[in-house]
């Protein structure tokens, strides 16, 4: 690192202690520009190695589209103001097991069922659960749940059924969240984390960042997620869909992304962060960088309400990049 680099000894000395950041040292290297951020990407990636050089896949599936009663201004499958999308009931369980076989065979490590709306019904609970066991019976895929809120039993029978990790963004920080929904609250949404953990499952909770929040705000964000304890942090990046409140959103720069990764690895040093949705159109030829600020997961094929790229020239990106991944069928791992 530059001798006139401007970070101040005293973060120096924390991060070659390996001693946690506070917010307002984080914000400190926030101000950093130029040059001098690649010392902060420099930074994240050596934190980043020191989990390994495999980079955790994961792949979803919309399996409830549409007609959410939440009013998310950032959701295409609002009810409040969601365009003209198809919508769908709850997939039946042998369309979600061969959504699962397509996204092993793709290269994902993880698959996760997603369902529209606050909560699902009873019924449809039992289907999922349905679901989940053949696909645990018949993949080698370790298996998620993003259902929207969970009541403790509930938590208790996805567990019971093979699921090992509930998703449930956060999405901002508390103090913004109520500018992008005001159907339920950032404390409804911290109650179901901690009702999956009470549970003894694992949680991916994460956010959008261009959702113009602050760099505060997505700083606060992942303190949040610290003090939670999560086990994933998924980042997506607003990809704005016409018809909903943020269509007309401006785009972040590439570079202002991969600074808040990079913030993100700083603040989680040991947590798997992951980028998700929106990724392509935002970070564009820029996209391999994330692997070096930072991330050390990816989610292949397409999004819930959008679509992503070919699955083979994300791992050929991770290939290029010098990293490896594991291929979920023959159990390797997969090297440069």
């Amino acid at each position: 690192m530059k001798e006139n680099a401007p970070i101040t000894p005293r973060i120096k000395d924390k991060l070659n202690k390996e001693l946690p950041l506070d917010e307002e040292e984080v914000m400190e290297l926030a101000a950093l520009n130029g040059p001098d951020l690649f010392d902060l990407f420099s930074i994240a990636n050596r934190l980043r190695a020191k989990r390994g050089n495999t980079v955790e896949l994961c792949a979803i599936t919309n399996a409830k589209r549409g007609r959410c009663p939440e009013d998310c201004r950032f959701c295409a499958q609002s009810a409040h103001h969601g365009p003209e999308t198809e919508e769908y009931p709850l997939l039946s369980p042998g369309r979600l097991l061969e959504d699962a076989k397509k996204a092993e065979k793709a290269g994902a490590h993880r698959f996760s069922i997603v369902t529209s709306g606050n909560r699902l019904q009873p019924e449809e609970l039992e289907s999922v659960l349905d679901s989940v066991e053949q696909i645990k019976s018949r993949t080698g895929l370790e298996i998620c749940a993003s259902l929207g809120a969970l009541s403790p039993q509930s938590a208790r029978k996805l567990k019971k059924a093979g699921v090992s990790r509930i998703h449930h963004n956060l999405e901002s920080s508390e103090r913004f969240f109520r500018c992008i929904c005001s159907t339920h609250t950032y404390t409804d949404r911290i109650r179901t984390i901690r009702t999956a953990k009470e549970a003894g499952l694992e949680v991916c909770s994460g956010g959008i960042i261009g959702l113009e929040e602050s760099m505060e705000d997505r700083i606060k964000l992942a303190f949040t997620l610290r003090e939670l304890d999560v086990d994933a942090v998924p980042i997506n990046i607003l990809n704005p869909i016409p018809g909903t409140p943020m269509e007309n959103a401006a785009p972040l720069p590439p570079l202002e992304i991969l600074k808040s990764i990079a913030l993100f690895r700083l603040i989680l040093p040991e947590k798997n962060i992951r980028l998700a949705g929106g990724r392509e159109k935002n970070l564009r030829d820029m996209q391999a960088l994330v692997l070096f600020c930072g991330a050390d997961g990816l989610m292949l094929g397409n999004y819930l309400t959008t679509a992503g790229r070919s699955s083979k020239k994300d791992l050929q990106m991770i290939r290029d990049a010098g990293l490896n991944f594991e291929n979920i069928e023959t159990g390797r791992i997969e090297k440069q």
